[in-house]
């Protein structure tokens, strides 16, 4: 097996936080799998070292080994043993996801994330686009764009979409705000993988997606905020038409 070197996603920071309390494995499996759904560790790569996770999520390395087996055992990852091994990211759809509620839970559970991704989401960009960006904050938002509009399957689209989005979140300088748009995106991104990849649908974001950068590079805060919310209607129209 060909392994791939991690390059290090300026958003890992956004989704590998620290761990505290007595959730810590949980935790430490929330993130991990949440930073694999949605692309920032690439379907074959390398995990890093399980000493540089640790640290980062602040947990024993203990407790970060229990929770890659966790993920070994729901199909996101594997362990290729010997010199030069490693943990390895699965494609998601290798991934055995849980069990659904029943339908009215469900339904709750599409409605309550939708709310709350209408009121995250267009605030962190109107408070991305009034902050002064460095040029690697810049970088960031324009790299993240030309992902989603240069990738090459669905799987890949909706990866790189959920980046872009993180990466708005990660320019506005909250951990706070990164906690709230992690959790977000791992649910939307779950349940847009249930849904036919529309090409309509698909020109669409891409078109508010530019507007929603360009806004944010120019410094316009009510223009960022108002096509984010523009654009998180249209997706909750059409999860709401389509998920059951």
């Amino acid at each position: 097996m060909f392994l791939v070197e991690p390059i290090e996603s300026p958003l890992l920071e956004t989704v590998l936080l620290p761990v505290r309390g007595h959730m810590a494995f949980e935790s430490c499996v929330e993130h991990l799998g949440s930073a694999i759904q949605l692309g920032i560790f690439k379907t074959g790569e390398r995990l890093p070292p399980e000493r540089d996770l640790a640290e980062r999520m602040q947990v024993s390395r203990a407790t970060l080994r229990e929770a890659i087996s966790a993920l070994r055992a729901a199909g996101f990852v594997t362990t290729v043993r010997g010199r030069g091994g490693g943990t390895i990211v699965e494609p998601v759809g290798n991934a055995r996801p849980p069990e659904r509620p029943g339908n009215k839970d469900r339904q709750e559970e599409i409605s309550d994330i939708l709310i709350f991704r209408s009121v995250i989401e267009p605030g962190a960009c109107q408070r991305a686009a009034s902050m002064r960006l460095s040029e690697d904050q810049r970088r960031l938002l324009t790299d993240s764009l030309a992902e989603v509009e240069n990738a090459g399957s669905p799987v890949e689209y909706r990866q790189a979409d959920a980046r872009l989005h993180l990466a708005f979140s990660a320019v506005a300088g909250s951990s706070e705000l990164n906690k709230a748009s992690t959790t977000i995106q791992t649910k939307i991104h779950e349940f847009l993988a249930e849904i036919p990849f529309l090409q309509r649908n698909i020109e669409h974001s891409n078109q508010e997606h530019r507007l929603i950068v360009q806004a944010i590079l120019d410094g316009e805060p009510a223009a960022a905020r108002s096509v984010m919310e523009l654009h998180c209607e249209s997706t909750a129209a059409l999860l709401k038409g389509l998920l059951k």
